[in-house]
């Protein structure tokens, strides 16, 4: 089950928890002596809430954070008097989090009138604008990325991200497990958390409490990584595939599709994520059907579909001419 409180955990809030985390790596400064500094870096106001994180001066579209580099401050200083105070004051009344100057650039004195009147941060430092850019917008995709977390165990199979979901007691730890023992990485057990850092694609962490660790009922609390090493768990890792673990009685196995399978979609986030539900049955080998599920799905994605490969097969053989028949026999 997904945790809607859990949707957006922003791991930093304000331009301060941003100075904290990227100051020394970015060699970022204040300038303004901490002006602004628990400005947040998602406005929550309508006319802050749709601004993108982080980019070059832009006044038209603000970013949350502007960063002036030596293009930007020779553009400002080739406007006239009246264009150059339209857009300084059109800069702060777009309510960015923070504007930093990249190469060591000083600002001129109205910036600091400007940044003490609207509590904008003003920020320095010896990188250029496209290291900062670069860096910043990682790492706010990451750390300002809408999140949930999803019941199951998290793997990683044939190098895809693999959900195991089903319903309490139904099996999921023990076939994690299996597919341990048979080479494969655990990413997160119990409760694995998704952030979404672009419009369609998931990445899947575990809490820091409990990483490496797998629970099997009647075994407790397994630690992966003492017992199979460090080659068996990661820390994270995007997700591909869900694959949903069901008992089903006989008529609900009559509903399945004997041809094309099970395979449907699964919305974490807004993503739809492509979902297979693998039948529980004494006997089964349950590793054996993830793998073949996740080969299954590295097909589909590379392009070929055996439902569909089979189907053409048939047709082909219906519209052959049969062999003509040897009258002299």
């Amino acid at each position: 089950m997904e945790t809607p409180a859990a949707e957006r955990i922003t791991r930093v809030r304000s331009v301060q928890d941003l100075f904290e985390r990227l100051g020394a790596r970015l060699k970022l400064r204040w300038l303004n002596d901490g002006q602004g500094h628990d400005n947040p870096l998602r406005g929550d106001g309508p006319s802050t809430a749709r601004q993108t994180l982080v980019g070059t001066l832009n006044c038209i579209h603000p970013n949350r954070i502007q960063i002036l580099g030596q293009a930007e401050v020779l553009y400002l200083a080739d406007l006239g008097p009246t264009a150059y105070l339209e857009t300084v004051e059109k800069l702060f009344t777009g309510q960015p989090a923070a504007i930093v100057f990249s190469e060591e650039i000083e600002p001129q004195a109205d910036f600091y009138d400007w940044a003490r009147e609207t509590r904008i941060a003003l920020l320095g430092s010896s990188l250029s604008d496209q290291e900062l850019i670069a860096n910043l917008q990682y790492f706010l995709n990451h750390a300002l990325a809408e999140r949930s977390t999803v019941h199951g165990v998290l793997l990683e199979v044939f190098s895809m991200g693999v959900l195991l979901t089903g319903e309490a007691s139904i099996g999921k730890s023990e076939l994690a497990l299996d597919l341990i023992c048979r080479g494969h990485r655990l990413i997160a057990d119990d409760v694995p958390e998704f952030a979404r850092i672009a419009p369609d694609t998931l990445h899947g962490s575990c809490p820091p409490l409990l990483a490496d660790f797998l629970e099997v009922r009647g075994l407790g609390v397994l630690n992966i990584r003492a017992m199979f090493g460090d080659s068996a768990v990661r820390r994270k890792k995007e997700l591909n595939l869900v694959v949903d673990l069901q008992r089903l009685n006989d008529a609900e196995l009559a509903t399945l599709d004997r041809l094309s399978g099970s395979l449907s979609t699964r919305n974490i986030l807004g993503v739809p994520v492509p979902q297979i539900t693998v039948p529980v049955a004494p006997g089964r080998n349950m590793a054996i059907l993830v793998e073949a599920a996740v080969r299954h799905q590295i097909l589909r994605l590379n392009g070929y579909d055996a439902s569909v490969d089979f189907t053409d097969r048939q047709a082909r053989l219906l519209t052959e001419e049969p062999p003509a028949q040897d009258t002299h026999a």
